[in-house]
C-alpha cells in the first residue's frame, strides 16, 4: 500500500481527516466528542497546534489545522493516540480505532482555507444530521457566528478576517457565505487537490515543489509525486477548446466548463465567474458532459486532442 506524501514546514496549513476502522463510529456519545475536543485543546498547549475549524461526525472528523512549529505528525499522534487510548479503556477494547494513517492535504492559506472551512462546516448538513450548520453542536460553526463562546484553543480570526475587520459583521457575512450553499449541489474543494497532497494556486504548488520536493523522483511508495505537475490555466484550457471545437460554440462552452472544473487548479467559484454562471451550473456541467461523451466518439476524440495539447494526463 502506498504511503501518503507528507509535506511539512513551520506555518503550514492542512485539511486533516481520520476515519474509523472499517467505517465504524469513533464518536458514540457526547462524552466522546467532548473528550476529543479536550485533546484538540491539549495539542495546542503541548505542541503549538492552531485549530482553525473542526467538525466531528460519527465515524470521522475534519480539522483545518496550522502547524506553527512544522510538527504535523507529532500533533496527530497526540490527538489520535490519546483519543484511541481513552476510547479503548472506556469500552474495554484493544487495537486500532482509526483506519490507517490520518489524511492531510497541504492547503494554501488564503481563499482555499476559507473555502475548506465552509466545506467542513457544511458536513453535517450534507450528511442529513442537521438542516442548518448552526444546529449542529459538534463543529466550530457556532463559534464562528457568535452562537457559542469561542474556546481559547480555537482560532477564528484568520478565516473571519477575510470577511471584514469588525468581528460582528464578519460573523454575519461568514454565516451567509456558508449557508448560501445549503440545498445546492456542491463539490468538495478537496477534489482540486493535486496528488491528494496539495491544494492551492499554481504559484503555491510551484513554490512547494521547488522548496519541499526538489529532485525527488516518483516511486511506488509515493505515487502522488507524479501528480504534482503544473496544471493548465483557465485561459489555456479555453484557448485549446476553442481551437479544437471551433465549429460549435455551445459545445465548446460545455466542454470548457467540464475541463476547467476537472483539470484546472481553480476553485469552482473562479470557474463560475469566468463563465458567468452559478457554481451549481459548473458542477452540473462537469457531471453531465461525460454522459454526452459516452455516445459521441468524435467528441471523445476532440476532448483527447484538447488534453494532449494541454499535456493533461489522467492518472
Amino acid at each position: 500500500m502506498s504511503r501518503p506524501l507528507r509535506i511539512t514546514y513551520p506555518g503550514a496549513y492542512y485539511h486533516v481527516t481520520s476515519r474509523g476502522n472499517e467505517q465504524k463510529d469513533v464518536f458514540k456519545s457526547r462524552r466522546d466528542r467532548g473528550k476529543f475536543l479536550e485533546y484538540l485543546a491539549s495539542a495546542t498547549e503541548r505542541y503549538g497546534a492552531a485549530i482553525h475549524a473542526y467538525c466531528l461526525m460519527s465515524n470521522h472528523y475534519h480539522l483545518l489545522l496550522e502547524t506553527p512549529e512544522g510538527n504535523l505528525s507529532q500533533i496527530m499522534r497526540h490527538i489520535n493516540g490519546a483519543y484511541t487510548t481513552y476510547f479503548n479503556i472506556k469500552r474495554k477494547r484493544a487495537g486500532h480505532l482509526f483506519q490507517g494513517r490520518f489524511k492531510a492535504i497541504l492547503v494554501e492559506a488564503d481563499e482555499y482555507a476559507v473555502e475548506l472551512s465552509r466545506y467542513i462546516h457544511l458536513n453535517p448538513v450534507r450528511a442529513g444530521m442537521a438542516e442548518q450548520p448552526g444546529e449542529y453542536p459538534w463543529s466550530s460553526f457556532q463559534n464562528y457566528i457568535g452562537q457559542s463562546k469561542v474556546p481559547d484553543w480555537l482560532k477564528t480570526d484568520f478565516i473571519l478576517g477575510y470577511f471584514g475587520k469588525n468581528k460582528a459583521d464578519a460573523s454575519k457575512k461568514y454565516s451567509a457565505f456558508v449557508e448560501e450553499l445549503i440545498d445546492k449541489e456542491y463539490d468538495s474543494p478537496l477534489l482540486a487537490a493535486i496528488g491528494a497532497a496539495v491544494l492551492g494556486s499554481t504559484e503555491f504548488v510551484e513554490s512547494i515543489m521547488e522548496t519541499h520536493i526538489g529532485n525527488r523522483e516518483p516511486s511506488r511508495d509515493l505515487p502522488s509525486l507524479r501528480q504534482l505537475t503544473i496544471r493548465p490555466t483557465l485561459e489555456a484550457i479555453i484557448a485549446a477548446v476553442n481551437t479544437v471545437i471551433h465549429s460549435d460554440k455551445k459545445l465548446a462552452r460545455q466542454a470548457g466548463m467540464y475541463l476547467c472544473h476537472r483539470y484546472s487548479r481553480e476553485l469552482v467559484r473562479e470557474v463560475s465567474i469566468l463563465f458567468k454562471v452559478s457554481e451549481s451550473a459548473i458542477t452540473e456541467a462537469s457531471r453531465t458532459f461525460p454522459l454526452k461523451m459516452e455516445n459521441n466518439k468524435n467528441l471523445v476524440e476532440e476532448i483527447e486532442r484538447v488534453k494532449t495539447t494541454l499535456n493533461i494526463c489522467d492518472l
